[in-house]
């Protein structure tokens, strides 16, 4: 059974860092791409990183001077390197998987950020 599996949320004061983690575990196959997504309640789920199985990355606009995705193949990892973060990046952030012919989804982690 593939799992997802994101830990690296929590609280931080405004200007802070945070590094995001997504362990996939279990089977994938060919792997369209890999990234964070986040989604706060009553909001659309929008784009934060994405990195394809080539190397190319992906990023919203807003975000792109302050967010870095990288991953460890070895270790089945994705990261998202969060820095200056602002009480208006608190939300749930979602690691994603687009395989072939199937989408995975991590069950979210909650990131927070002081005034």
């Amino acid at each position: 059974q593939v799992q997802l599996v994101e830990s690296g949320g929590g609280l931080v004061q405004a200007g802070g860092s945070l590094r995001l983690s997504c362990v996939a575990s279990g089977r994938i196959f060919s792997i369209l791409d890999m990234g964070w997504y986040r989604q706060a309640p009553g909001k659309q789920r929008e784009l934060v990183a994405a990195l394809t199985s080539g190397g190319t990355t992906n990023y919203e606009e807003s975000m792109k001077s302050r967010f870095t995705i990288t991953r460890d193949n070895d270790k089945n990892t994705v990261y998202v390197q969060m820095g200056s973060l602002q009480p208006e990046d608190t939300t749930v952030y979602y690691c994603r998987i687009h395989a072939y012919d199937v989408t995975y989804w991590g069950q979210g982690t909650q990131v927070a950020v002081s005034s």
